[in-house]
């Protein structure tokens, strides 16, 4: 089973990242055959919360995990850093779980993300964590409301999960009149995503887990439980996949894995010209397009603005554009100077891009792979994973400890999925929906109608973030 690509030359990395290696030391690579009762494949969120929750159940055991690059390399060190509940993904909880199913699922999601801030906070993970909430906005007419039908769903089932605001106070704590409406999820935070994936890698070690960075993982060998890779082996009693994206590559996962890329630029340092706009509370947002906008501030005061759903990997192949595209970081600068005209004349310092790992219902995938009873995964994060995967690691270590608790019985293990279809037609069929999906929202933008055949094609593309 390939794994991840190998490289002998450093990736072009994130800001977080950037700031977070200062003063690095690299766990040494996986050096011939070795053994260990749980071997994990991935060193971002998944992997490093499930090797915890297995140490916090069973302090003796031995957990081993092998990343392919370093620790908070992937997804983890890459993202926007936005700590957020399911509220948003409630319809699609309903589907799942029933009504009382999908509010346990999004109550625990809410929980997770107080209790990132308590588990930074306890183990002196700096990482920058800042409960601000969740601005979901509106900044076309044409996104008007597209929250109502997940805000109105909550309502109905008895759950104070979103707060509607004033159209003058939505623009006023996104510090610009271009959000023309939007409601207000509370419990959502900001984190320094890469702090938190070496902050977590520092507390596994620290609990006695061992992690071999560097280590590319070429085969799991099923038949004899053993992780195969570039320099070495592990034969384990369990195996956890947790390598998201580059999941895709695995046969059982392939058709349940559409991989994308997010892209992120960041601003200097604007700390004067924020208090000045009014974005001061530590709000992060995200609009309604399909191809989505999402930004936050930082602790030195920069806007950090992503956006999702630009490049398309080929089946599990993930090529190096994936880590950074200047004519997709051009993309994405517009956008943020449509949201803040305002600070047109602003510098944007730093951009980068990495891979999302997108399931057919924007929910994560978890499960024993090909219902083997020792292999299991947790992958399909769908680009929000930073506080969902402290659940994703209590239900991975349940599976692996072959424990019959509520984790291991919760609702999205062994999920039947419709699958995407087959390659080369998924591939070619999502440019032609994400060129749709392009011209309608440029259109929309600038305040035309966009074509009929725009807006059907458009309407083939699975929903983004949040259900709309």
């Amino acid at each position: 089973m390939g794994v991840r690509n190998g490289s002998n030359t450093e990736p072009h990395r994130s800001l977080w990242l950037e700031e977070a290696l200062a003063g690095r030391e690299d766990a040494a690579p996986l050096e011939g055959p070795v053994s260990a009762e749980v071997a994990i494949v991935g060193g971002g969120y998944v992997g490093l919360w499930t090797a915890l929750r297995l140490k916090q159940s069973s302090p003796d055991l031995d957990v081993v995990v092998l990343e392919a690059d370093i620790c908070g390399g992937g997804a983890s060190g890459r993202n926007g850093g936005f700590a957020l509940s399911w509220w948003a993904k409630l319809p699609s909880l309903v589907k799942l779980a029933g009504e009382s199913g999908a509010l346990q699922v999004c109550r625990e999601s809410a929980d997770a993300v107080t209790e990132l801030g308590e588990f930074a906070n306890a183990n002196g993970i700096d990482c920058d964590y800042r409960a601000g909430g969740w601005l979901w906005t509106a900044r076309t007419d044409a996104q008007l409301g597209a929250w109502e039908g997940t805000v109105e769903l909550a309502e109905r089932l008895g759950a104070d999960a979103f707060e509607r605001l004033s159209p003058d106070e939505i623009s006023r704590r996104a510090g610009s009149p271009q959000h023309l409406a939007g409601v207000l999820e509370q419990t959502a935070a900001t984190v320094q995503p890469a702090a938190l994936a070496r902050g977590l890698r520092r507390v596994a070690l620290g609990q006695g887990v061992r992690i071999h960075e560097h280590t590319v993982v070429r085969r799991i060998d099923r038949s004899g439980m053993r992780v195969e890779t570039d320099g070495g082996s592990v034969e384990a009693g369990k195996i956890v996949i947790a390598n998201n994206a580059w999941a895709a590559s695995i046969r059982e996962l392939r058709r349940l894995l559409v991989v994308v890329s997010s892209d992120i630029v960041a601003t200097e340092p604007i700390p004067d010209r924020l208090a000045e706009i009014g974005w001061t509370g530590g709000e992060c947002i995200t609009d309604c397009q399909q191809m989505i906008d999402y930004y936050r501030t930082t602790r030195d005061g920069r806007i950090a603005f992503g956006k999702g759903g630009w490049r398309i990997a080929y089946g599990g192949r993930i090529p190096g554009g994936f880590a950074e595209d200047a004519r997709r970081a051009e993309l994405v600068e517009h956008d943020l100077r449509l949201a803040y005209p305002r600070l047109a004349d602003v510098p944007v310092t730093h951009s980068w891009s990495g891979p999302i790992d997108r399931s057919p219902t924007g929910l994560p995938l978890l499960g024993h792979l090909g219902g083997h009873p020792d292999i299991v995964y947790g992958v399909g994060w769908s680009g929000n994973g930073v506080a969902p995967s402290l659940i994703g690691g209590r239900i991975l270590a349940s599976l692996a400890l072959d424990r019959d608790d509520s984790w291991a019985r919760h609702p999205l293990v062994d999920q039947r999925v419709a699958p995407f279809p087959p390659e080369p037609i998924r591939f070619l069929g999502a440019h032609v929906v994400r060129e749709g999906v392009h011209r309608k929202e440029c259109a929309e933008a600038a305040g035309r109608r966009p074509s009929r055949l725009a807006v059907a094609v458009a309407g083939l593309a699975p929903s983004g973030l949040e259900d709309k």
